[in-house]
């Protein structure tokens, strides 16, 4: 069977749940191969395994954490000649985003990006995007070279299928540009003990009806009862209320949850196109003729500050 290449996101071999998706997707159009770059490298694979890579390409190179993107460019782009795949399958996140597009760029192939699902077509592998803002569902296939697609977070399921995971070295050759840009220092972020914004299953977000920053910890209140995410709109991380890390649309971060809570929020364009294509989505607005009404599984016309508490009461009196 064709083998699929799958970029591993992982933190000293601890792989992230986007890359099990991954696995999942690449089972469907071929065999995976995944390719496994920096510290912890080799500590990966088992889990790999467990999950149906084939093989795993492992490269614990000190270039991969001292440099900047394009020596992990180089290894993808060794692996991608060793195994000559169908398909190229990486995390879309915005590393994985300039990954994706240099390797396509060298190799040169065609490259698909925020892939929400894919299938094995006759003339090729077919990825589904969303488009326009999520207000479109597009079917797409890359009409030269090989496919190199970056893929959604909570795209597909996490599902353990046993292979054998074969550990082999990958023997990567440097080029001149890999060492051009150097990190100098790092900070580690603070945890919240939340689950990552674009990675977690239920996303709480909050906007201008929240009010103010020190009414936040209500919307905080109510994810921490679910073990969401905490995410924002563009008008309350503007007004200084919530991170910019949190905020959720078009100039911040593009969720899929199973899950998103939308509370105090209108529903603008905006924000629409980063939240949309999330499985199912409730909405808490006083307005009962907001925008966000138009896209919600489940609406609630209501203050956010009578509905949220006893919501998050609710919700922990059942978990008790």
């Amino acid at each position: 069977m064709a083998e699929v290449l799958v970029l591993v996101d992982h933190v000293d071999g601890a792989v992230r749940k986007p890359t099990l998706e991954l696995l999942t997707l690449a089972r469907r159009i071929g065999d995976p191969v995944a390719v496994a770059l920096g510290a912890g490298a080799g500590a990966a694979a088992p889990v790999l395994g467990e999950h149906g890579a084939v093989k795993v390409l492992a490269s614990d190179a000190p270039e991969f954490a001292d440099y900047l993107v394009v020596p992990k460019v180089d290894a993808l782009q060794a692996a991608f000649e060793a195994v000559s795949p169908v398909a190229v399958l990486v995390v879309s996140s915005a590393e994985g985003k300039e990954i994706a597009a240099r390797l396509a760029l060298r190799v040169g192939s065609g490259i698909i990006t925020d892939a929400t699902d894919l299938e094995a077509g006759e003339q090729g592998v077919v990825a589904t995007q969303a488009a326009f803002a999520a207000s479109f569902t597009t079917k797409s296939r890359v009409s030269r070279g090989v496919p190199v697609i970056t893929v959604k977070p909570n795209s597909a399921p996490v599902e353990p299928a046993a292979a054998a995971g074969t550990v082999e070295a990958l023997s990567v050759s440097f080029g001149e540009s890999a060492t051009g840009t150097k990190v100098t220092s790092r900070t580690p972020r603070e945890s919240t003990g939340r689950p990552e914004l674009t990675e977690a299953a239920i996303v709480v977000s909050g906007g201008r009806g929240v009010n103010g920053a020190e009414n936040f910890p209500l919307i905080e209140a109510l994810a921490d009862s679910l073990g969401a995410a905490v995410g924002a709109s563009r008008a309350a991380v503007d007004a200084g209320w919530y991170p910019h890390t949190s905020q959720v649309g078009q100039t911040g971060k593009s969720v899929s949850p199973q899950l998103y809570i939308a509370s105090g929020i209108s529903g603008a364009i905006q924000h629409r196109a980063g939240m949309q294509t999330s499985k199912t989505i409730v909405a808490i607005n006083k307005d009962a003729e907001a925008p966000i009404f138009e896209l919600v599984d489940y609406g609630v016309v209501g203050d956010l500050f009578a509905v949220v508490p006893q919501l998050t009461e609710e919700i922990n009196t059942r978990k008790g």
